[in-house]
């Protein structure tokens, strides 16, 4: 299914807009992040640890079930949540506080 660029615009304001987000990176196959709300640093860090991150976990899945695949990952510690969402080759990071 193709999606529009303005469904997907219109999808990272819906979740931006929710109080306790603080940011959010959209990385491409490549590992290149291409949309980003977070400050440089921060952008490279989350998208190269959750880009690694995502792999393994999509892999424990396949490895369960080959007919299976990997769509969304959730980390929680003390005072953040981290969300990862994967399409298309894509990845979606959002961050929130808790």
């Amino acid at each position: 299914m193709l999606v529009s660029e303005s469904d997907v615009e219109e999808t990272l304001k819906s979740i931006e807009n929710h109080e306790s987000v603080i940011g959010t990176v959209v990385v491409n196959a490549q590992g290149i992040p291409i949309k980003t709300t977070l400050d440089n640093s921060k952008t490279i860090q989350y998208a190269g640890l959750l880009r690694d991150l995502t792999a393994m976990a999509r892999s424990v899945v396949r490895d369960i079930d080959p007919q299976n695949d990997l769509t969304f990952l959730r980390i929680r510690s003390k005072n953040k949540e981290i969300m990862a969402g994967l399409e298309n080759d894509y990845l979606l990071i959002a961050l929130q506080n808790l």
